[in-house]
């Protein structure tokens, strides 16, 4: 049993690592951060529909990558918290297709008011600037989840590694 747990928590610790690097990677080339991102760590949100014990760290490797987050404290906290609750929900999904929403939707929700609140603050420029941020940070998710996301899920059962470790 303890062997079981060590292989859950050094899968979650590499998920972390993985997520942290890629998203880091994309940062020189401007896709990490900003109004219109397509972080390609976020692919890796769908992992938990195959791994559940990988949900929290896609949290840990977000908190990592948002440490670095020209947003501030609000960025570090509400993103991180909306890749943790989109990567639990997606745990809970039946499908790919269905596992690649609550990424897409968490942070197009969240992350487009944080980036919102940073342009516009409470002014009344702040609902124009949400519907503008949750869009452009929707669509990146789209690309990252929909497309990558489930390329990665439906290709990693066919890896022996892999199929061996859903089968146990």
């Amino acid at each position: 049993m303890k062997h079981k747990n060590t292989q859950k928590l050094t899968l979650a610790a590499m998920t972390a690592a993985a997520y942290a690097a890629l998203s880091l990677l994309g940062a020189v080339f401007g896709l990490t951060f900003g109004p219109i991102q397509v972080r390609f760590s976020e692919a890796l949100c769908l992992l938990p529909f195959l791994f559940p014990e990988t949900a929290w760290g896609l949290g840990v490797g977000c908190l990592i990558a948002n440490l670095f987050s020209p947003y501030g404290a609000l960025d570090i906290v509400v993103g991180s918290l909306s890749t943790l609750i989109a990567a639990l929900l997606t745990a809970r999904c039946r499908s790919p297709w269905t596992a690649a929403l609550p990424p897409v939707v968490c942070n197009m929700v969240l992350v487009g008011a944080v980036l919102a609140y940073e342009t516009a603050g409470t002014s009344a420029a702040f609902w124009p600037a949400y519907g503008l941020n949750a869009l452009t940070v929707g669509l990146g998710e789209a690309v990252a989840c929909l497309v990558l996301g489930v390329l990665l899920v439906k290709q990693l059962p066919k890896i022996p590694y892999f199929r061996n470790r859903l089968a146990s």
